[in-house]
């Protein structure tokens, strides 16, 4: 679903010899990630850009920043964009956003994988975000929910929950899984990286509290760390939900919107901002494709038996 009913506010037409600009003059794009390279959110974007007819090095030059989850590394990285003449700065979550916002008060910003834009006072309003901002949200309030009925169907004895998420993002996820988790009458363990060095400190602390499920939640440092967690999970043999993009590490189970997914409907608006629109202009767009990948690989790691009635609600089954 794409809740978006205004895209062509504001549009103007694309300014005549574009494609025919010298490598000097033409248009700066900033991409600032916390993640590293092999994020799919900035594939999707370059990808879908370049299908917009924005081709890299020939109308536009994207200049793209990764923190590699250190988030601390954001705002010097913002910095470099406005140094190297950004015109334009995709942001791929919330706390790239701030880092943008805070070194370029007077750019377009395009965001990406933000929940609540309104609620973190990121935009004044969906249909009319203000402030030189506009993007693209992925967040459904209902995913946790189902990822943690899903765990439930392969481990239907679980009682203690393990979440796993990021110290150093907006705590409304693991707030959204303590209230699934207790709406299912499970008991929580929650653990917040701030670095990869915790990783060994959470899986013992899951250990220690008898954990029998794990729900990692689809941030920065986990999305670095992913293919870590996968291996932790399946050595602890714990059944574990992970979110959609985190399918590429094989977990037992990634369910949710794509977050590059989310990343190519921002294509649309920078276009449109290089043509000339106002960003604060262009409504938000909220997208929800929920999509369940299933690995079989994993369930044969962690001996566990995959239920049909889940096998049936699979997107994919790996393996």
């Amino acid at each position: 679903m794409v809740a978006s009913t205004s895209k062509q506010r504001g549009r103007a037409k694309k300014l005549p010899g574009m494609r025919r600009m010298r490598p000097s003059d033409i248009p700066v794009v900033g991409v600032l990630l916390a993640g590293d390279r092999s994020y799919p959110s900035f594939g999707s974007f370059c990808g879908a850009i370049a299908e917009q007819g924005y081709r890299d090095g020939e109308t536009i030059r994207i200049e793209p920043r990764f923190a590699d989850g250190y988030l601390d590394r954001l705002p010097a990285l913002a910095g470099e964009l406005v140094q190297c003449g950004a015109e334009i700065i995709v942001a791929i979550g919330d706390v790239s956003y701030w880092a943008a916002r805070e070194a370029a008060p007077d750019l377009p910003i395009v965001f990406a994988v933000v929940l609540d834009p309104v609620s973190a006072k990121i935009v004044q309003n969906v249909e009319w975000p203000g402030g030189r901002t506009t993007g693209c949200s992925n967040f459904d309030p209902g995913q946790i929910r189902e990822q943690v009925r899903m765990l439930k169907q392969v481990a239907p004895n679980l009682r203690r929950l393990a979440i796993l998420g990021d110290a150093g993002v907006p705590d409304i996820l693991p707030k959204l899984s303590k209230a699934a988790a207790e709406a299912e009458g499970l008991d929580i363990c929650v653990h917040l990286l701030g670095s990869e060095e915790d990783l060994e400190a959470g899986f013992a602390a899951f250990a220690a509290a008898e954990a029998d499920g794990l729900l990692c939640l689809e941030v920065p440092r986990t999305t670095t760390y992913g293919a870590r967690i996968v291996g932790m999970a399946n050595a602890a043999r714990l059944p574990a939900v992970f979110g959609r993009d985190h399918a590429r590490y094989g977990p037992l189970l990634a369910y949710g919107t794509s977050l590059a997914f989310a990343a190519r409907r921002t294509a649309s608006q920078v276009a449109m901002i290089l043509e000339g629109a106002d960003a604060g202009a262009l409504a938000v767009e909220y997208v929800r494709r929920p999509e369940l990948i299933v690995n079989l690989n994993a369930a044969r790691k962690i001996a566990v038996t995959l239920p049909d009635s889940l096998l049936r609600l699979a997107t994919e089954i790996v393996g």
